[in-house]
């Protein structure tokens, strides 16, 4: 195993090389450094139209730092991720460094790592910088960062930075959150892979939340391998991706299709998808719905509104601060003013939606639900930030299980023919289910491929 450049490394290939002596932590960190020179363009708030812009800060002294001490550790005693950069969204706290949210009203310095990167420290990462995120998440766009498949596109949100880093290849890892799809919904638009774990099962502690009732922390990688190396010691849940792949699986086409219009592109993803399923050795079934409501966009928004709210009353005074869209957000659910009884009448209709496709999986022996991860392809950059509730088809699909808190495997299903950006499908598998859905994800992905963006040097 080789690369002409070490940045083009993903996490399995960067691993052997460091573990064989190959590789030095201080090369690979370097490479990625120098791949953030060439190809990043400004970290700024704003960004620019000639820019990816990914990086809110980049920690160039620290990370070589990090990286001269990880080439000490004799190799019996190195982690398990030892030597490997990883990226964090711009919302999980790291001790002494800024913690901005991309925001111009946060201006925090934490004292204490948060959980997620305390883990991923303690098996050996070494960080490069902090990620570019849709303001505080509130939205399925990330505007100042650009898609490194066209530059005039959206990379999605929130965490668009973590997937335009890594398709980029400026690193090799990265992590991002996901409260109606901002894991998901970046990696299918940039053509990477990740999942939304169970919820409950990573820690939020130490992560600035949008709603806490549906924040997930979780792991963004090129391939869903990767992103199970980057899950193991953050999650709860001890396991690891199942090798049964998906022959034998039955899977089920996700009964809220009909709620949406897939793009002509987004449709032969899927197409393309469905039938590597079937060559794999899966069974696609119909059954009946499960007896929950399909469509929670109203109980949803109770929730999200009161939570989203209640949190940012901290920064009342600096609300001036905000960008439209966040400033709309924050006042229509202070003008909403849920009420303690819909709020809890919304929580109870959540359990119960989520017990009834328990239910279901169990009574028709579903392995995974089978569904486009997001409708349309990548939108042109500019409309995230215009005025609240513009990207509510980007969360569509997504944020119904953000809802019930069940663990989704995203992965890329090809490059469209029209559009020429990526396209991404999703298996949705019961709570606590998520290694079992790694291995049957990976398996369609070693099927499918990973498509790769044709990448020039910043200006």
């Amino acid at each position: 195993m080789s690369a002409t450049d070490p940045a083009d490394l993903g996490v399995t290939e960067a691993l052997s090389l460091l573990d064989a002596g190959s590789l030095s932590s201080l090369e690979l960190v370097e490479a990625c450094l120098r791949r953030i020179a060439e190809r990043d363009g400004t970290h700024s708030h704003e960004g620019d139209p000639d820019s990816i812009n990914a990086w809110v800060r980049v920690y160039e002294e620290d990370a070589i730092a990090a990286a001269k001490r990880a080439d000490e550790i004799p190799p019996g005693d190195r982690p398990p991720l030892h030597g490997v950069p990883v990226g964090l969204k711009d919302v999980y706290a790291v001790a002494g460094k800024p913690l901005t949210a991309s925001s111009r009203a946060l201006e925090d310095v934490p004292e204490r790592d948060s959980e997620v990167w305390a883990s991923l420290k303690a098996a050996g990462m070494i960080l490069l910088g902090h990620l570019h995120t849709h303001e505080f998440t509130v939205g399925g766009t990330t505007d100042q960062v650009g898609n490194p498949w066209a530059l005039d596109r959206t990379a999605g949100g929130s965490s668009g930075g973590s997937a335009a880093a890594l398709a980029a290849r400026m690193t090799p890892a990265a992590t991002g959150t996901d409260t109606a799809g901002s894991l998901r919904i970046p990696s299918a638009m940039c053509g990477t892979s990740t999942i939304k774990p169970t919820s409950g099962t990573t820690s939020f502690r130490g992560a600035v939340p949008l709603a806490p009732s549906f924040d997930h922390a979780g792991p963004m990688a090129r391939t869903l391998g990767e992103c199970a190396a980057l899950l193991a010691p953050i999650t709860r849940l001890s396991g690891a991706p199942s090798e049964d792949g998906l022959r034998g699986k039955r899977l089920v086409l996700s009964p809220r299709l009909s709620l949406v219009d897939l793009d002509a592109d987004v449709a032969a993803g899927f197409d393309s998808a469905l039938g590597a399923c079937r060559s794999l050795g899966a069974e696609l079934v119909e059954v009946p719905a499960p007896a929950a409501e399909l469509d929670v966009g109203g109980p949803y928004l109770s929730i999200l509104f009161a939570e989203l709210a209640a949190w940012h009353r901290r920064l009342a005074d600096r609300r001036d601060l905000y960008r439209p869209a966040l400033r709309e957000w924050v006042e229509e659910g202070e003008r909403q003013g849920t009420s303690a009884i819909d709020y809890w009448t919304a929580q109870i209709q959540r359990r119960e939606d989520a017990y009834a496709w328990l239910d279901w999986f169990s009574e028709h022996s579903v392995d995974a639900v089978i569904e486009p991860t997001v409708p349309v392809v990548a939108w042109v950059r500019g409309a995230g930030y215009d005025h609240w509730g513009t990207d509510a088809e980007l969360i569509s699909l997504t944020s119904y299980w953000n809802w019930t808190g069940f663990p989704a495997a995203s992965l890329p299903a090809g490059v469209g023919s029209a559009s020429g950006l990526p396209v991404g499908v999703s298996l949705i598998g019961p709570e606590a289910s998520d290694w079992e859905l790694l291995g049957m994800a990976g398996a369609l992905q070693a099927e499918l491929g990973v498509p790769e963006p044709a990448l020039e040097p910043a200006p």
